[in-house]
């Protein structure tokens, strides 16, 4: 048997890593799996220890259990993460929206938390990886935000508010971390199918069923978690900046075709 030549030692590629907040169900779990299934090595983050544990198993992920609102939660992530390896990849998923209020009725909790998981989450884990990711050489930050950012609607004023102000923060990391060979992307959700968001944020199941009536063909998890794994896995000089995705029933956030 031939021995490897140095260039063929140099050209050996290594692993992927990637950390998924937000993992343990939804987009973010639907990531995990498809991330692992490239090869990927993965760190799970998200709160709820029952079923992250489920989603890394089946995926053969790391799994850490913590909030992206908790400093010292993203310092025990970076923790873990760097002393296995470290990452080259931050895929921030955890979000979501409550209530529909409109803004003559908002109630602070509500928008503070979605402030919270979506900004600051958002700030606190990009900031934790970003020296790692720079020293990576080729590193890359993907935010989950949402079509919320780009069209408001009533009733929606504090999701538009919390995923306008991740877009805008997205959008001056690409212009910071371009010089240190960061890629930045975003991705922008309309209509998904979820088992949990339009339950969180309207509290009953049947209210977020309605969301989807008559929908026949709504976006699915594993259909960006896709386009997530197509981004993150395109040669590091191929920036998709912004990927609006939305399923072809949902023309615009005001028109959604609906059959009986």
């Amino acid at each position: 048997m031939s021995q490897n030549t140095n260039s063929e030692i140099e050209n050996t590629p290594t692993q992927r890593a990637a950390v998924v907040t937000g993992a343990s169900s939804g987009i973010g779990a639907a990531t995990v799996a498809a991330l692992a299934d490239k090869g990927w090595k993965v760190f799970a983050f998200a709160r709820r220890e029952d079923k992250l544990t489920s989603v890394a198993e089946a995926a053969g992920a790391v799994a850490v259990v913590g909030d992206v609102t908790v400093q010292e939660d993203i310092d025990r992530l970076l923790k873990t993460v760097t002393e296995q390896g470290g990452v080259d990849t931050v895929i921030n998923i955890a979000g979501g929206a409550l209530g529909v209020d409109t803004i003559g009725n908002a109630k602070d909790e509500d928008w503070e938390r979605m402030y919270a998981i979506n900004v600051l989450g958002t700030m606190k884990v990009t900031r934790a990886f970003l020296p790692m990711l720079r020293e990576q050489g080729e590193g890359t930050v993907l935010n989950m935000t949402s079509m919320a950012a780009l069209v408001s609607y009533e009733g929606g004023g504090g999701y538009n508010a919390a995923k306008s102000a991740e877009r805008a923060m997205t959008h001056a990391l690409r212009l910071e971390e371009a010089e240190n060979n960061v890629r930045v992307i975003e991705v922008l959700p309309g209509m998904v199918y979820t088992e949990e968001f339009s339950l969180v944020r309207l509290g009953s199941k049947e209210a977020a069923e309605n969301v989807y009536q008559g929908v026949e063909k709504p976006l699915l998890a594993e259909d960006i978690a896709d386009i997530v794994s197509y981004a993150v896995n395109a040669p590091h000089h191929v920036n998709l900046d912004e990927i609006v995705v939305r399923p072809v029933a949902q023309a615009a956030v005001h028109k959604v075709i609906r059959k009986n």
